[in-house]
Parts: structure tokens; C-alpha cells; sequence
């Protein structure tokens, strides 16, 4: 089938980088934005716009019958959810194809399947991934089982909701004392924020690095993955820098978990772009969820392997076999982003306003992700990041020299941004060893 015309589901910076792919394949593109976001950059870059609601997303970017109207009046082919707002809704994905669009993406099947965290963990466990030990399923009712099994796994273990996400629906127990009381907890909490009140119990990892596999499938049966990201500096569990690839993980090492990811997809029968999540720590990979979809870091697997990601996606989507196969993907290099968020470096308050002056650094190897320019209003109701700096090097030194030099050149004014932030994480020594863990800059930050 040929895409000719494609909906862009989506706003900021993934919105510009699914139309600048679509451009290169020749595809036409629909742009849709709430009412607040009528000057974004890829609104005015579009073939065709559609304003679809009001500033609130729930009445715009998350309104269902209004990207499909807006899919109808414009004679789009397919529609491309970006990430986040409905990129990991099986119901839409759903409405979309039964509507007669394609929908590029995994199927709904597959999104409901790893949308919950316990089917998801089910399935991985059957296809031979390797997982955190835990609860096989969700946690009972029964309160001497839960305690029994707390003591099986051994303390501390984590309390985590089956639906939840981005950080929330968790708590680490340290003590048999305290479990019962944050079963029930965590269960009010699912309940009330996913609307699913299952939970369930995993060994909780002192020392983990957060490590991910990013995968791709077409409809053919191919499947590849292009090696591993290292996630692991974050706060309060969102990604602030991402590099590629991951510091002492042997290329052995990656061969092996790449291996069992490209399995598990055939044996699920996935397709499109995917990307296996990781608890790292002792050598050993421990599967925590699936994202069925393009990943905001995305770029810097681009810059090792050379690999186009979403026109991968793109291509998937009207039917067409992969570009490359297993034996194509040479890691060569060295690449990290940095996540530019508008808010306070350092109090994290967002600072929505308009640009005054802006500077984007450039040179050998330095690539920037983003829909801001020179007078644009950078609105409060949205996700405060604004772009992405990513730097590539033949080497993880260089990459952390060229990412330095960038955001040494860097101006954004008219806002508070976390370039700061950004600048003190590339001269701290323990990032420049390489290797920190998920908890390093929350302990930095003072915040844990």
C-alpha cells in the first residue's frame, strides 16, 4: 500500500521529525494542533493543517473522533501517534484501523498486551526474556501469601501497578512491617490513577543502570534490533540524558539480549518500532516493560547505526520489507542526548513563555531535535521539553566534549531552561567514568 498522506497525531519536536521524514519519502503531510499550538513549526511546514480543539489535550491531542474527522477531511492514509498523548492507547489504535486508516504502529493487540505490566512481564517470561523476580502474576488478596512471598524474593522488594507508568503507581518496601499497608496503598493509587487496582511484587534492585533494546519488525517476519541505550540519569524516574551505546556492556553481551528481544517479537508476532526496557546490574538484564513505540531518544541509536528510525516506521507501515538486515547494524561511535526541558535548572518549576533569542550550536557530529525558533510562545499546557541536543564522537570521550562545547554555545532566552543542569552533568566525573545507576542523579540533585 502507499502512504501518500499522513496525519501527524502529535505536536513539538517528534511532530517536526515525522514530517521532515515523511518529506524525504516523498509523503504528504497533515498537521493537527490544538488551538494554542497554531505557530508550531511543523503547523506551518505541513501540506495541510486542521485545528482540532481547544488547549486542553483531553479536548484535543487526546480526542479521538476529532483525529479521525480530522484523518476523513483530509483524505489521510495513516495516521503517526509520535510519542505520548494516544502513542500506547490500544483503543486507538484500534479506532484507527477500523475507521479504514492504518496506524503506524504496533498492532492494538500487542499494545494492550504490553500496556499491562503483569500480561507483559507473562509474555516475556514465556519467551524466554529474562525478568526481575517477583510475583508471577498479580498479587492476591491473601495476606500471608504476600508475606510469604516477600520473604521468597527477599527484602527490599518493589510494589508496582500493573497499569501503570512514567514513574508512578510504585513503592519500595523495605520491611515486612511496612508491606501489607503499601500493598493496599499502591493498590488505592492504581486504582485511582489507571483505573486498575491490581498489583504486583518484584525484587527491588539496589544498584540498577537502566538499559534498552531498541528493536524494529516489519509485516514479512523480519526482525532486528539495533543495540542499547543507557537511560539511567533520571529524575524521579524521567530519562534527562540518554547515550548509545551503554558504557561496558561487551558487544557479546549485546548480541545476546539483542537476540532474545528479536525472538520474543517474532514470537509475539510484533510490528513496527518497539523498544525492551532493562534493569542492568551484575552483568545480568532484567525485563521491566515494552514501549510500542518511537522512544524520545530514539536519535541517538540513529547516530551509531546510521538507521532512520521513523522512515523505518514509515516504510513498515505501507507494507515494505526492512531496509536492513541483522548483519547491516555496525555500531560505530558514540552518542548522547540531552533532554531540553523549559523549566527552573535546578527547582524543576516549568517556565512557559516566549523566545527572545535563540542560538542552536553547530559543527562536525552535533544534531539538534527541535520545534522552537526565534519568537515563538512556549505555552503551559504541555510536556516542558522544548528540544534535544544530541553529539555524536568516534568515541564516548569525544561525544562528551562535543556535547560540552554545544551547550557551551547554546542560547535560549526568554524562558529558563536546564541547560545548566546539562552543562554540570558533563563535568561530573563519576558520568564521565561512565556507569552510574538509576538513583546517581537523584542523589545529586539532593532529591532522595
Amino acid at each position: 500500500m502507499t502512504l501518500n498522506k499522513v496525519l501527524i497525531a502529535n505536536r513539538g519536536e517528534i511532530a517536526l521529525r515525522i514530517l521532515r521524514a515523511c518529506r524525504e519519502l516523498g509523503i504528504q503531510t497533515v498537521a493537527v494542533h490544538s488551538s494554542a499550538d497554531r505557530d508550531l513549526k511543523h503547523v506551518r511546514l505541513a501540506d495541510e493543517s486542521v485545528c482540532i480543539g481547544p488547549a486542553n489535550s483531553a479536548d484535543s491531542y487526546l480526542n479521538i473522533p476529532a483525529l479521525i474527522a480530522a484523518a476523513e477531511v483530509t483524505d489521510a492514509v495513516a495516521i503517526h501517534p509520535g510519542y505520548g498523548f494516544l502513542s500506547e492507547n490500544a483503543d486507538f489504535a484500534e479506532r484507527v484501523e477500523q475507521s479504514g486508516f492504518i496506524f503506524i504502529g504496533p498492532t492494538a493487540e500487542s499494545i494492550r498486551m504490553m500496556g499491562d505490566k503483569v500480561t507483559a512481564k507473562e509474555t516475556m517470561r514465556a519467551a524466554n526474556v529474562p525478568c526481575v523476580p517477583g510475583s508471577d502474576g498479580a498479587l492476591g488478596d491473601a495476606p500471608e501469601e504476600n508475606l510469604k512471598l516477600a520473604r521468597e524474593i527477599g527484602y527490599p522488594v518493589i510494589i508496582k501497578a500493573a497499569g501503570g507508568g512514567g514513574g508512578r503507581g510504585m513503592r519500595v518496601v523495605h520491611t515486612e512491617a511496612h508491606l501489607l499497608n503499601a500493598i493496599e496503598m499502591t493498590k488505592s493509587e492504581a486504582k485511582s490513577a489507571f483505573g486498575n487496582s491490581q498489583v504486583y511484587m518484584e525484587k527491588f534492585l539496589e544498584h540498577p543502570r537502566h538499559i534498552e533494546i531498541q528493536i524494529l519488525a516489519d509485516t514479512h517476519g523480519n526482525v532486528i534490533h539495533l543495540g542499547e541505550r543507557d537511560c539511567s540519569l533520571q529524575r524521579r524516574h524521567q530519562k534527562v540524558i540518554e547515550e548509545a551505546p551503554a558504557p561496558g556492556i561487551s558487544e557479546e553481551a549485546r548480541a545476546r539480549i539483542g537476540a532474545i528481544c528479536v525472538e520474543a517479537c517474532k514470537r509475539i508476532g510484533y510490528r513496527g518500532a518497539g523498544t525492551f526496557e532493562f534493569l542492568y546490574e551484575n552483568g545480568e538484564f532484567y525485563f521491566i516493560e515494552m514501549n510500542t513505540r518511537v522512544q524520545v531518544e530514539h536519535p541517538v541509536t540513529e547516530m551509531i547505526t546510521g538507521v532512520d528510525i521513523v522512515k523505518e516506521q514509515l516504510r513498515i507501515a505501507a507494507g515494505e520489507p526492512l531496509s536492513y538486515t541483522q548483519d547491516d547494524i555496525k555500531i560505530r561511535g558514540h552518542a548522547i542526548e540531552c533532554r531540553i526541558n523549559a523549566e527552573d535548572p535546578y527547582s524543576f518549576i516549568p517556565s512557559p513563555g516566549k523566545i527572545t533569542n535563540l542560538h542552536w550550536p553547530g559543527g562536525l557530529g552535533v544534531r539538534i531535535d527541535s520545534h522552537l525558533y526565534n519568537g515563538y510562545t512556549v505555552p503551559p499546557y504541555y510536556d516542558s521539553m522544548v528540544g534535544k541536543l544530541i553529539c555524536h564522537g568516534e568515541d564516548r570521550a569525544t561525544a562528551i566534549a562535543r556535547t560540552n562545547g554545544a551547550l557551551q554555545e547554546m542560547v535560549i532566552e526568554g524562558i529558563k531552561t536546564n541547560i545548566a543542569l546539562h552543562k554540570e552533568i558533563m563535568a561530573d566525573h563519576a558520568f564521565q567514568e561512565g556507569g552510574v545507576d538509576i538513583h546517581y542523579l537523584q542523589k545529586k540533585l539532593g532529591l532522595s
